[in-house]
């Protein structure tokens, strides 16, 4: 018995290989649709930053309703000086959201006006197969 434990192991780990190869390339992929949907917002493209949205945020926020709320979050932080990569995780589920894929990104980030803001960038798999943000949150 104690022989199979280790075989147990890395059968494990060989099963859960190719799922978190997946991931990887998934997590990828939404990292850099994030980071392309930030720097739009950082430059106060704010339309621009909308229409590159996926369409399921598009369908619950217009693009007036989005250009108020980011003035209204970022307006007083002021301009970005830093952010860093906290945290990158895949799921499949998220609350209140339909099934689908979906990455959490958080950056810790640096303001002109205000340091450790924690900003969440949630991209997720379009129904294009084509990664984009589908929620941001601000916690200053």
């Amino acid at each position: 018995m104690r022989h199979l434990a280790p075989l147990f192991i890395v059968a494990s780990a060989l099963l859960c290989a190719p799922v978190h190869a997946d991931n990887t390339g998934a997590v990828s992929k939404a990292k850099n649709a994030a980071e392309q949907w930030l720097a739009s917002a950082d430059a106060g493209q704010y339309d621009k930053n909308w229409e590159e949205s996926a369409s399921a945020f598009k369908k619950a926020v217009t693009k007036a309703q989005w250009e108020n709320s980011l003035k209204s979050v970022r307006g007083p932080l002021g301009p970005l000086k830093s952010r860093t990569l906290a945290a990158a995780d895949y799921t499949q589920s998220l609350p209140g959201a339909p099934k689908g894929e979906y990455v959490v990104i958080r950056y810790t980030s640096e303001y002109a006006n205000k340091a450790g803001v924690v900003e969440t960038v949630t991209p997720m798999l379009d129904a294009d197969g084509t990664w984009r943000v589908s929620g941001y949150f601000v916690k200053r």
